[in-house]
């Protein structure tokens, strides 16, 4: 099967790209939050709608990341988005990939 190659190294490429957006989804987000920004404007509802499931997960497993008013929890999903998915993730599908072509 000479197409498994190319189509995992495309999924990988692919899965790279959406680590990444959502990587900087979060971290315009983060510096959104910190002026207050109307909450009915569109793009501030779609980052509200885009981040804060995945940072209020990460805010009840663990509280301790409240630092004086100082929410962590966006450097932890940043971190976890690098690590987990670009690293291990996105490399050991390429990896595969290339095993395959």
């Amino acid at each position: 099967m000479p197409f498994v190659g190319p189509l995992l190294e495309t999924v990988a490429h692919i899965l790279d790209f959406v680590f990444g957006a959502y990587m900087w989804i979060i971290i315009i987000a983060a510096v959104v939050s910190w002026v207050r920004p109307d909450p009915y404007h569109p793009i501030i509802r779609f980052l509200y709608a885009a981040t804060e499931p995945v940072l209020y997960r990460v805010r009840r497993a663990l509280p301790f990341l409240m630092l004086g008013g100082f929410d962590l929890s966006p450097i932890v999903v940043i971190l976890a988005l690098q690590f987990i998915g670009q690293v291990f993730i996105v490399k050991s599908i390429m990896q595969l990939a290339s095993m395959m072509y």
